[in-house]
This record gives structure tokens, C-alpha cells and sequence, in this order.
């Protein structure tokens, strides 16, 4: 190939190929440090998106997502409504799914309370941007180890259908010693209303006969953590 060829072949090829490979290559040299926020959301775009520059696409969907996670952890819906196909839709929830799986699974089998930061960014990460509020339980053992985690209940906007009996029921299939109940507010305001002193009340009484303990009752919002203990509810 002539100096030429070599110079129109190189002009052939789109611009954003030379950036590809150099977001690439200083990603790995310097680490996350080195990139903004819509650059690594570029870098997962990447691979869904193969001939195209991302980069506006990427600030874009940061701006309607309030930031990498609010993108990663909307609804496949909402991710089509900012111009994704279907496709790169189910790629960014598959990897935010991803995330919450591998954060859980260190959580898994860990004494709880001596790994309370690590349950709120859990707790906070999972449900901190849901649209409708969530009943999460975590069920702890004997010895105060997280053994499962799950979503008990969906609801509306403000509020989710919780029934003191078929926690109980829950606790003991799973042979659960202890609970930790958590929800999240939509509106982001964390104070627990009076549906829900009256709702962990109500567990509280179901669970004391069979010796089953409530340690906390969560709160989630956005950008905040609400706790009945905290508060002395509890």
C-alpha cells in the first residue's frame, strides 16, 4: 500500500475508532480513576453500539438518568424512551443486575451487623431509584448471618401490601432467627409514616411469639437511609 493509499485508508475510517482504542488503553494503563462518568458508561456502550461515536449518546443518557446508576437502573422502558433499541436496553439493566448479584453474594453468609455499611449501599443501591415502593426482607440466622434476601412485596408509588402473617410464614421456611425489614420511598422523603410504625408494629408482634427477632426496619430513599432503630421506633 502507497503513503497514498495508507493516508486516504485512514481517512475512510470514522474518528471515533482511534477514540475507541484510546479510551481503551487508558482505561487499562491508569484504571477507573482516569475516566469520567460517560466515559465508562462509552466503554459499555461499545460493545452494543459498534459503528457509531457514543459519546453524545452517552452524555445524554447521563442527563436523564441523574448519573451512571439512575441509567444503569432504569427500566427497560425508560431506556427505550432515551433512543436505546431493545438490545443495548437489556445489556445496561443485564450489567446492573450483575452488580447487585456480586455485591449481594459477598454479603451472603456474613455476620449483618458488623457489615452495616455494606447492607445500606446494598439496600440503597437495589431499590434507592425504584419507581414503586418494595418490601424487602433479609433473613438472618441464629448467629446473625445473612442467609437469604428477598423482595417480599410491589406496590404503588406510595405504598406496598405487607401482611404480618406471611412474613412470619417466610421467616420459617427459611429458617430464618432474625429479620431485617427494608422499603423504599419514591418521593425520597425517608421519615417512616404512620402506616409503616403501625405495619412494623404489627410484624414485630406476629414474629415475638416463635422468638424471631426484628433488628431494623430500613427506609430507602435516593439519596438518603431512613432507620426505625435509629429513630427509637424500635
Amino acid at each position: 500500500m502507497t503513503a497514498r493509499a495508507r493516508s486516504e485508508h485512514a481517512a475512510a475510517k470514522p474518528h471515533y475508532e482511534g477514540h475507541r482504542q484510546r479510551l481503551r488503553a487508558r482505561f487499562l494503563e491508569a484504571g477507573e480513576e482516569a475516566l469520567q462518568d460517560y466515559e465508562i458508561l462509552e466503554m459499555l456502550l461499545f460493545a452494543a453500539i459498534p459503528r457509531r461515536d457514543v459519546k453524545p449518546l452517552a452524555k445524554k443518557l447521563l442527563a436523564e438518568g441523574n448519573g451512571l446508576w439512575g441509567v444503569l437502573t432504569a427500566s427497560p422502558a425508560r431506556l427505550e424512551s432515551w433512543g436505546l433499541s431493545e438490545s443495548v436496553a437489556a445489556l445496561l439493566r443485564a450489567i446492573a443486575i450483575a452488580g447487585l448479584r456480586a455485591q449481594k453474594g459477598v454479603l451472603i453468609d456474613q455476620p449483618i451487623l458488623s457489615s452495616w455499611q455494606r447492607i445500606l449501599d446494598y439496600c440503597r443501591a437495589a431499590m434507592g431509584r425504584e419507581s414503586k415502593e418494595q418490601f424487602r426482607l433479609l433473613f438472618l440466622d441464629r448467629k446473625n448471618r445473612l442467609i437469604k434476601d428477598e423482595v417480599q412485596q410491589r406496590g404503588t408509588v406510595d405504598h406496598a401490601p405487607v401482611y404480618p402473617r406471611e412474613v412470619v410464614q417466610r421467616a420459617l421456611e427459611v429458617g430464618a432467627g432474625s429479620l431485617v425489614l427494608v422499603h423504599n420511598h419514591p418521593s425520597g422523603d425517608v421519615m417512616p409514616s404512620q402506616d409503616d410504625i403501625d405495619m412494623t408494629r404489627a410484624i414485630v408482634e406476629a414474629c415475638r411469639p416463635l422468638g424471631i427477632v426484628i433488628h431494623d426496619h430500613i427506609i430507602i430513599g435516593a439519596n438518603d437511609v431512613g432507620s426505625f432503630k435509629g429513630l427509637g421506633l424500635l
